[in-house]
């Protein structure tokens, strides 16, 4: 058996050698081989310490090594891990019943516990399946420029060609439309009764945090209600408090105050800790999955339920919310002063994009990652940050300054 050093007598290039030889190669080379994190910090195998403002791509809502997230995982390991779903938890019970009462879901919901975003959003699609009572409804809608996860339900309603094309045939009945084109989307409605279910990201996270624009989501609220359909909202990367409210579909710019049938969650539910949810609205909803009709052996397990626990714990006490807005806010308008060729930065609260006059995202990222800071370019032209909801003031302020710190003019490399 291989011994695990982490006293950093290994480098990050042994590391990395060993990864290319033992890891499937499906995301390229790790930029650095990571080794312990504290807070907002992380450091690698060489010793060098960086700003994590992506947050394990707005999973580590609390950061890295929290204290009391730490303590519950160890006190519920240390007491049953896991029992398999013929069995329940308490932990599992009082997380639903969180989750139902955060996310403002009705009398007769009821939530389903998976292990990531895509296993949320591939139960939300079989859920939409079971949606057909009349036998018309065989139509999906999803948008351009979403992304709902890589497991073959959750792929289809993905719309990026170069994720879905490798695997085609995938599941059929899936139409992408317009990004926030109402006209469009009333278009879609034409025959609504054909219609099983219009998936949607309140942001979408992918393709540089594009929020919904202010009256779509009531649109399609309105819509999928007169006709039978379901309205799925993918608040795996925005919720969990990730905007500054535990869902950005909450805030009223975006959501405006509608009542989805189904949000997923997952990245922050866990602080983590790997899980996903399914929260289904009202009793139509909560009822479409039967017994029988689907499963998982992890979903809920007891420790990934106290990490969630532990997690929603933090962010009420210390009263992460209201922190994660101000400073989403102020730290916005100051990353949009910081260098000229910025032509936008957008988001809510903690979910930031910084937009760019050329595609230069991927060289400012490495950049930044030899000067300390882990962002991470989603587009040619676009920064994303996710970091964790601890992040203080001063330690935004060092970012800021490095990128005002950048050549006046930024241009693509060759």
């Amino acid at each position: 058996m291989t011994e695990l050093d982490l006293t950093g007598t290994d480098s990050v290039v042994h590391w990395t050698q060993r990864y290319s030889g033992a890891v499937m190669d499906t995301f390229g080379p790790p930029q650095r081989v990571l080794v312990r994190g504290e807070g907002c910090y992380v450091w690698d195998a060489d010793g060098r310490r960086y700003l994590d403002l992506l947050g394990g791509i707005a999973v580590n809502a609390l950061g890295h090594a929290h204290p009391t997230l730490t303590a519950a995982v160890s006190a519920q390991l240390g007491t049953i891990g896991h029992i398999s779903n013929f069995f329940a938890s308490p932990t599992q019970i009082a997380l639903a019943e969180r989750l139902i009462g955060l996310t403002g879901a009705p009398d007769g919901s009821r939530v389903f516990f998976a292990n990531s975003g895509a296993e949320a959003n591939e139960a939300a699609f079989k859920m939409a399946r079971r949606n057909n009572d009349s036998g018309r409804r065989t139509r999906i809608l999803a948008l351009e420029g979403s992304f709902h996860g890589r497991t073959l339900g959750a792929l289809a309603m993905t719309s990026k060609a170069a994720y879905r094309e490798p695997f085609e045939p995938l599941p059929a009945g899936v139409e992408f439309l317009p990004f926030g084109d109402t006209a469009a989307l009333e278009a879609a409605f034409a025959d609504g009764e054909t219609v099983a279910a219009l998936v949607v990201e309140p942001i979408q996270g992918e393709v540089g945090v594009r929020a919904m624009p202010p009256g779509y989501l009531a649109r399609a609220r309105g819509l999928t209600a007169e006709h039978g359909a379901l309205l799925v909202l993918d608040e795996v990367q925005s919720g969990m408090g990730r905007t500054g409210a535990w869902l950005a579909s909450h805030r009223p710019e975006i959501g405006g105050g509608i009542t989805p049938d189904v949000v997923t969650l997952a990245k922050a539910l866990g602080g983590g800790i790997p899980i996903g949810a399914v929260v289904a609205y009202g009793e139509r909803a909560a009822t479409l999955l039967g017994r029988g009709q689907h499963g998982t052996t992890f979903g809920g397990n007891p420790v990934a339920a106290a990490a969630a626990l532990a997690t929603i714990g933090v962010i009420e006490r210390d009263g992460l919310l209201a922190h994660v807005d101000r400073l989403g806010a102020a730290w916005r308008e100051e990353l949009a002063a910081a260098h000229p060729s910025i032509t936008e930065v957008r988001g809510a609260g903690l979910l930031i994009a910084i937009e760019f006059a050329a595609p230069v995202a991927a060289q400012v990222a490495a950049q930044a990652l030899s000067a300390g800071f882990i962002v991470n370019p989603c587009t040619p032209s676009t920064l994303r940050l996710a970091p964790p909801y601890l992040l203080t003031t001063e330690q935004a302020a060092t970012f800021t300054a490095f990128l005002a710190a950048l050549p006046h003019t930024l241009e693509a490399s060759a």
